[in-house]
């Protein structure tokens, strides 16, 4: 089954309906159906609610977080595994810290990244 990982920039597209929300709204589908995974870090959900919160109120902040936890996703939070692969990619890499531990779930379970963060164009599948 094939999986994903959705960026924090992906949940961003998707929620503000910017261009690429359909193939975001599509993988949500597939999963839904049973077709895909869907793989989510505990940094996106993160990202979502301070980016909305220096942008909106709180009311929305918490929405959106809602919003993607009743989505047909795995939330996956930090081990020590995957914060030793993060830091790995953020030592080789000028990139956010967040942008490190998404990177690393993807490749540690080798699953396409969905993303726009030009950061993620650096990195080797």
């Amino acid at each position: 089954m094939p999986i994903y990982v959705l960026d924090t920039s992906a949940w961003l597209t998707l929620i503000e309906d910017e261009a690429g929300a359909d193939l975001v709204q599509s993988i949500l589908e597939s999963a839904n159906s049973g077709n895909v995974e869907i793989l989510v870090s505990f940094m996106s959900f993160m990202e979502v609610f301070y980016i909305t919160l220096q942008e909106r109120e709180i009311e929305e902040a918490e929405t959106r977080l809602r919003m993607m936890a009743s989505l047909p996703i795995t939330r996956v939070e930090s081990t020590v595994s995957f914060n030793m692969a993060a830091g790995r990619l953020k030592a080789k890499h000028p990139m956010s810290v967040a942008d490190a531990w998404i990177a690393a779930l993807a490749q540690e379970r080798s699953a396409t990244l969905v993303y726009k963060d030009p950061e993620f164009g650096q990195i080797e599948p």
